[in-house]
């Protein structure tokens, strides 16, 4: 039995309750809370609903607490009920109905743990999205790691997502590189403004190869051979970088599509009609202020240059237009200012903001060796790079890294600490819980050890309470992290289960003793050997992070 399990029980009393006139009318709660609690004195399980629902029955928390118990007291597998305190309710479960959940596991499988809060909802998740102008820094790296997580955990909860690249090829920093990649082709020094670093050598090595006649060419006809080779050379090697990384897109999107199509001018007329665009000293305005920006802003300028918030405009209607209920944008840190006139976009088209249009802020990322800041590319000049972060320690380690810890918080990896083999890095602990979980399988195997038989009232050692307890707790660790947009706690969440399958495989033995019979105990423990495994597998898989066998 899962907290979910107890939470729909708890629900329903609630709902009996009400049809007998024992609880007057009134709106029931939707969700009850059921979580481990400190003390496990206390029981399996505890809830505060009684506390959170009682004034709105005008009834004191006790007295609803007595009346969630006695509904509650006939249900199969609660072996005991108390109240404590103000109203909590602390449910203790009989062995059979705890140990049950190990079974339960195994059968799901990879639907374990998978919910439906997001079932029929279509998401844009557009993350990463770095200038083609350079490999992907270790910020966009993070973004590569997290966003693609959530966009499993997302999926996990039902949510149709499109995982969606803004390429941004319109502006003046696509100008800047044309101009290095040039200057780089001619064997002179970066443009002051410009980009630096062996990247821009070797982009322009291979446009001299592909394109020799650029030597020839006048300046502007070199420039736009340079911009629109380097581009796509770039281009061709960011996506390669992030499809190593794990990471594939289902939509590269064009920036400079939404100026040759027409859409800015088409999200300008939209904006028009809806009668949020005004013009003034011969420039176009969206009178963002009435929605909460600080000012008003200029769309088109005087000189007829659009301004950069006009592809922002064409781009989330692009978004809405093809059928998406919400749009996600994942952005850098040195874009936090630029949320309120966001939000002030979305309300202008008539949308919700933080419903139909979110946006989530990443803090920066330091990396660490030997105790001191790791600075600088030898390939980028300038930045560290995901290539960088990967050669280090590779993609599992870094993915894992890079998610294990909230968004909202800078980030300090230790390269020395992801390259230990040992339990102090974090994911090396969580692998080798799982590949332990298969050596047992293994060996449980080899001395005839099967899952014929299951006896879950025999799971009684303290050992085996705790790791139940640990994967009954899975189902809502997604949902939270779903919500939250938090990858990091599914990350939190599997060292905890490593430790309590690391406890339990120091107490508790699959495998009889040398010459002893095979018995119930054994097997039953192979059960939960597997929960334990398909746990951290799926677990792992949302984070984008490999579940070996053997290590």
């Amino acid at each position: 039995m899962t907290p979910a399990d107890l939470s729909s029980c708890i629900l329903l009393a609630l709902e009996k309750l009400q049809q007998s006139g024992a609880l007057p009318a009134g709106a029931l709660p939707e969700s009850a809370v059921v979580e481990r609690p400190k003390n496990r004195d206390h029981g399996d399980w505890a809830t505060n609903i009684a506390m959170q629902s009682a004034n709105g029955f005008g009834m004191n928390p006790r007295e609803l607490a007595q009346l969630i118990v006695n509904e509650l007291s006939g249900v199969s597998g609660i072996e005991k009920l108390e109240i404590a305190g103000p109203g909590f309710i602390n449910i203790t479960l009989s062995k059979a109905a705890a140990g049950e959940l190990a079974k339960q596991i195994v059968l799901a499988g990879k639907d374990y743990g998978t919910g439906n809060i997001y079932a029929g909802l279509k998401m844009n998740l557009e993350f990463v999205s770095a200038n083609p102008t350079g490999p992907i820094h270790i910020g966009g790296t993070r973004w590569a790691a997290v966003g693609d997580s959530l966009a499993r955990i997302f999926e996990a909860q039902g949510a149709d997502v499109v995982r969606e690249y803004y390429f941004n090829d319109h502006g003046a920093q696509i100008d800047r590189f044309a101009r290095s990649v040039l200057a780089a082709v001619n064997s002179k020094p970066a443009p002051e403004d410009g980009y630096a670093g062996e990247y821009i050598n070797q982009i322009a090595k291979a446009v001299l190869t592909k394109h020799p006649e650029v030597l020839t060419l006048s300046e502007t006809e070199a420039t736009e051979v340079c911009r629109a080779a380097g581009v796509e050379l770039m281009f061709a090697e960011i996506k390669q970088s992030l499809e190593q990384f794990g990471v594939v897109f289902d939509v590269y999107f064009h920036e400079n599509s939404l100026y040759e199509s027409g859409a800015v001018s088409k999200a300008i007329d939209r904006l028009r009609e809806l009668g949020h665009i005004f013009e003034n000293e011969g420039a176009i305005w969206l009178r963002s202020s009435t929605f909460g920006d600080d000012r008003d802003r200029v769309v088109i300028k005087s000189d007829g240059e659009a301004a950069y918030i006009a592809g922002d405009l064409a781009y989330y209607l692009d978004k809405r237009e093809r059928g998406f209920d919400r749009a996600i944008y994942m952005l850098g840190a040195d874009h936090h200012g630029y949320v309120p006139r966001m939000m002030a976009m979305c309300a202008a088209f008539g949308d919700e903001p933080g419903l139909h249009l979110e946006i989530l802020i990443g803090q920066l990322v330091n990396l660490v060796r030997d105790g001191e800041p790791v600075r600088m590319s030898k390939r980028a000049g300038t930045v560290v790079t995901m290539e960088d972060l990967v050669e280090a320690v590779g993609v599992d380690a870094a993915r894992y890294a890079l998610t294990r810890s909230s968004i909202n918080s800078m980030l300090d990896i230790d390269l020395d600490l992801l390259s230990k083999k040992t339990n102090d890095n974090p994911v090396f602990y969580v692998q080798y819980a799982h590949a332990r979980t298969k050596q047992v399988a293994n060996n449980a195997q080899s001395l005839s050890v099967t899952d014929e038989e299951f006896d879950p009232a025999l799971l009684v050692h303290a050992s085996e309470s705790e790791l139940l307890a640990s994967l009954a707790q899975y189902p809502e660790v997604l949902r939270h992290a779903a919500e939250q947009r938090a990858p990091h706690l599914v990350a939190r969440y599997l060292e905890e289960v490593a430790g309590s399958y690391h406890r339990w495989y120091d107490n508790c033995r699959v495998t009889p003793l040398s010459g002893a019979p095979v018995e119930s105990i054994h097997r039953t423990r192979l059960w939960l050997n597997n929960a334990a495994s398909v746990v951290l597998a799926n677990g792992l898989d949302l984070l984008g992070v490999s579940a070996p066998e053997r290590m």
